[in-house]
């Protein structure tokens, strides 16, 4: 027994000194006990990375550093694109019809479940700060965190109020740069003797957007990059898109339902954005720039474990809590199931316990954080969940994983311009369900048209394959009870509209 105790000792020395960690950071991570921080941002889509290529200028070196050194995984979705319904999902693993915050006024019902509690009940510390934003609109404190700093709902960039541990305090300052503070102050106070559990939620980078003063106007003669879905007509459907070396794709834009084309003109169109309140060239930029503010706050965050010496054994997670459009079909914002409006930024960190440079291809949702963060801290995932742990993924392990994923929005009184939504996406295609509407469904091949311009749904070839995608997703709705619209009432205000109701 002596002997067996100083070989797991030495094993356990040795280990310590290969991946230059503490003693008591080895017996964390060889128990399980790892800490995690999970940074979230808003409405930041998945290719505005510097890493990506896709933005000629565009930096972001603490984002680059977390997919170098961790893991990037490429294909990740929400299963609703809307803040309130995706962060409620992230919260408690489960789909909007099922959780039922379907939109951002009406109250959250009772009885949820937020996967922080369990981590509570476990020993952990956990703090939520920043962006709530789900059923209650005046930043009050939730169930499962020790610490909570929040605001009212969309809350704003300059010299806030805040909702600290259920106290108002009005404080000055940006935003981002604030919450960034509070959070490595909580860091700083609480004991080690347990793990702990951080939720960094920023305000970032919603619109409308406004960067800080060190990045205001870093990127104003940064080029602008136009999809080529953004000026298409119903008229332009014989023309091809593509490398001029490579396969070309046909765009068969008369099928692109007529909602789509006409919300251009709309609060949520390039032509008349937010009702003109900011030109085309100044929105791209001024995102970017106020991307820059998240960017520096994760490198923070990453300077702040390292110093203490906990960058070993903390899993740092970066995610956006929904897509957003510059420009496709001609569209703002999101709510739609377009590529570019559920597809999101997904970087997990963590040198004990990831290899540099992963890529994970497999679709991994926004349910699947509550579980994944739950495996990770040895808790069994809770029943009423609906998403899967992708801890095997970054770990870089074979295991079955999910061939298609689902997709709800659900029409909002306040912005009446895009239908409900209902639709299922596998590796190659992309079934899309418009709701209630006179118009057409729509049919992708993702492999051959990335851009989502030519719309199968007519061509008899793709008619088993459609019916198929179809019966799937009316199958996934039946077996997880969504066949009935959760309706809430609300109050949302219609401002924005150029109409009002006649009674």
């Amino acid at each position: 027994m002596i002997k067996q105790y100083f070989f797991k000792k030495g094993l356990l020395v040795l280990l310590t000194f290969a991946l230059g960690i503490s003693d008591a950071q080895a017996q964390t991570a060889k128990q399980g006990r790892y800490n995690v921080i999970f940074i979230l941002s808003d409405d930041h889509r998945y290719d505005f990375m510097g890493f990506m290529h896709k933005v000629p200028g565009l930096k972001t070196p603490n984002m680059d550093r977390l997919a170098l050194e961790g893991a990037h995984l490429q294909n990740a979705f929400v299963t609703t694109s809307l803040c309130s319904p995706s962060r409620a999902s992230i919260l408690t693993g489960q789909y909007a019809h099922t959780h039922t915050v379907v939109d951002n006024q009406a109250p959250m019902p009772k009885g949820l479940v937020f996967f922080p509690e369990y981590l509570q009940k476990a020993g952990y510390h956990t703090a939520f700060l920043g962006k709530w934003h789900m059923g209650n609109t005046n930043g009050a404190p939730q169930p499962g965190f020790d610490e909570w700093i929040s605001f009212k709902g969309q809350g704003v960039y300059m010299d806030p109020a805040l909702n600290i541990n259920g106290k108002p305090v009005k404080k000055q300052g940006y935003i981002t740069d604030l919450l960034t503070d509070y959070a490595l102050g909580w860091l700083d106070t609480i004991s080690r003797d347990k793990p702990f559990f951080l939720y960094l939620s920023h305000k970032a980078v919603h619109a409308m957007f406004n960067p800080g003063k060190k990045y205001d106007g870093v990127y104003k003669d940064m080029p602008i990059i136009c999809p080529p879905s953004m000026y298409l007509t119903a008229t332009d459907s014989s023309r091809y898109y593509g490398k001029q070396t490579g396969p070309q794709t046909p765009v068969n834009y008369a099928d692109i339902p007529v909602w789509v084309r006409r919300q251009r003109y709309s609060w949520h169109g390039v032509d008349h954005l937010y009702d003109g309140n900011m030109q085309f060239e100044t929105f791209y930029r001024k995102y970017c720039e106020t991307l820059l503010g998240i960017d520096e706050s994760i490198g923070r965050v990453l300077q702040w474990l390292k110093d203490h010496h906990m960058d070993k054994n903390t899993l740092v997670v970066y995610m956006g809590d929904n897509g957003f459009q510059f420009g496709e079909h001609g569209l703002i914002d999101k709510r739609d199931m377009y590529e570019t409006s559920i597809r999101v930024p997904l970087l997990a960190w963590c040198p004990s316990l990831i290899r540099p440079g992963t890529k994970v291809k497999q679709m991994v949702e926004n349910i699947d954080i509550a579980p994944t963060v739950l495996d990770l801290a040895g808790i069994a995932e809770p029943a009423q969940m609906q998403g899967k742990s992708f801890l095997p993924l970054l770990e870089g392990k074979q295991t079955a994983w999910r061939k298609e994923i689902f997709y709800e929005y659900y029409w909002e009184w306040a912005f009446p311009m895009t239908p409900t939504i209902f639709g299922i996406r596998t590796d190659r295609y992309k079934y899309i369900y418009n709701w209630g509407v006179w118009d057409i469904n729509e049919l992708y091949d993702l492999q051959n048209d990335p851009e989502e311009m030519n719309n199968l749904i007519r061509d008899p070839k793709y008619h088993a394959i459609a019916k198929s995608l179809k019966k799937d997703l009316w199958d996934w709705l039946d077996k997880t009870k969504g066949m009935e619209i959760p309706l809430k009432k609300n109050d949302a205000k219609r401002n924005h509209i150029p109409y009002q109701d006649t009674y």
